[in-house]
């Protein structure tokens, strides 16, 4: 059933509560992909305290959440959204009210209220697989927010594809070409074959809670492709997952119409990735007045 937004239902849009976490977790599961793990307090800890700024924002920011509550105060709906003192653009990091288009429409219309002073608005702007989401918006998956962020004022486009790969229970060992070293961050593995002494293919591996994990980088150098090395790179990371416990591998490959990416997808899909949908990203801008935006002193804005 629809859920009504309006006074006269009870329902309110209202900052979220410690009280609010099981209903928080159950909205993000529901629109969980395959081969992304549940929702954790952890993992949810981890989301609210938002992406790290880049080095030349000086003012850190941490997400603002909202949660649209019915008239019982339950979450029917959960929306993060940022913006910093010193950079005038804002950013809608996640949505989830179980694909019903009114509570979309209400909590982007909030954020969209509360994020006014930016010219600029992103959304579901590109990134790795991270704590609630593979990134962008999966456009298929989740089709009525991708409507409701349109028919809200936002353009998107298509930045990516998130593949997925259920690993056999007893894979066949993989010929072993590359150094494995661990990897800080993302905590993991990097893989790297060397000619020479001078490494021409990298991969980076991370395995995840609930016996998944994610695949953060593969590359070969251009004077040293199409000779197969990244099919035995990816083999050797793949089998070092699945030692490790992991049944299922997700990642994201650029969908631009490029060579590189094209090749990439072949070789994934050679190795049994499938292709789960497409990742989109929005942007949103306002027309600033005749009379331009007010200026604080000592402010920079960006273009």
């Amino acid at each position: 059933m629809a859920f009504s937004f309006s006074p006269e239902s009870g329902s309110t849009v209202r900052p979220y509560r410690p009280e609010d976490e099981p209903g928080a977790r159950e909205l993000i599961d529901a629109d969980r992909l395959p081969g992304q793990p549940h929702c954790t307090p952890e993992r949810l800890a981890a989301a609210r305290r938002g992406p790290a700024s880049p080095a030349h924002w000086a003012v850190p920011a941490r997400p603002q959440i909202s949660v649209l509550a019915d008239a019982e105060d339950c979450p029917h709906g959960i929306i993060a959204y940022l913006s910093w003192t010193d950079v005038h653009t804002g950013v809608i990091c996640w949505v989830y009210a179980h694909e019903d288009p009114p509570a979309l429409r209400a909590l982007i219309g909030h954020a969209l209220g509360a994020l006014a002073h930016c010219p600029q608005i992103e959304a579901f702007v590109g990134a790795p697989p991270g704590p609630l989401g593979p990134g962008g918006l999966p456009c298929t998956h989740r089709g009525a927010t991708h409507d409701a962020l349109l028919q809200s004022g936002f353009t998107g486009r298509c930045q990516g594809c998130y593949l997925h790969c259920a690993l056999p229970a007893e894979p066949s060992p993989a010929k072993l070409v590359a150094d494995v070293f661990p990897c800080d961050f993302p905590t993991g593995h990097r893989l790297i074959i060397r000619e020479s002494a001078e490494p021409v293919a990298e991969a980076v591996v991370s395995p995840g809670p609930g016996r998944t994990a994610t695949v953060y980088w593969i590359e070969t150098l251009p004077t040293c492709r199409r000779r197969g090395l990244g099919r035995k790179l990816l083999s050797q990371a793949l089998a070092l997952l699945a030692e490790q416990g992991a049944t299922e591998v997700a990642l994201v490959v650029n969908d631009a119409p490029h060579p590189d990416s094209q090749a990439a997808r072949r070789l994934f899909e050679s190795l049994g990735f499938t292709l789960v949908d497409q990742l989109w990203t929005y942007q949103h801008r306002r027309t600033p007045s005749p009379r331009g935006l007010p200026r604080e002193p000592g402010v920079r804005r960006q273009p």
